[in-house]
């Protein structure tokens, strides 16, 4: 083994051991939304639109239409729905990439310990027949 295998291997078992993020599918988020775990959805106000939503989201847009994002204020609305950083919150997108690559960036340099990401986000939600309500937002 070389010193580069020696590396992606440690990587490996770090992050496997250590992670702070979890992906779930639709009936653990199921069970977890009825646990009164609050559920994120981070997409932008014409996504919730389109698709709706999950009842009872927390609507926080963490990327706009052209990729920018402000890291303080997504935070800042996010204290207000989680009590810490211990508690878990649900992360939901349109496919899960971008819950993905949010979650790991709150778990690794934040120090949120329970984030969870819905795998393949509203588009499985819904082509499995799960209710989304329509966002109560203004245009």
């Amino acid at each position: 083994m070389n010193i580069q295998q020696f590396i992606i291997i440690l990587s490996f078992f770090h992050t496997t051991l250590f992670a702070d993020m979890i992906n779930i599918d639709n009936n653990e988020l199921k069970k977890m939304v009825e646990q009164n775990v609050p559920i994120i959805d981070i997409r932008t106000p014409k996504e919730w639109q389109q698709t709706g939503v999950v009842k009872d989201s927390h609507l926080i847009m963490f990327f706009d239409e052209k990729g920018n994002y402000n890291i303080d204020e997504w935070l800042d609305k996010l204290s207000k729905i989680t009590d810490n950083k211990e508690s878990p919150f649900i992360l939901i997108c349109r496919t899960g990439s971008r819950t993905n690559s949010v979650g790991k960036h709150l778990s690794d340099n934040f120090g949120y310990n329970k984030v969870y990401n819905v795998t393949h986000g509203i588009t499985k939600w819904i082509k499995e027949n799960n209710a989304v309500i329509k966002p109560d937002i203004k245009p």
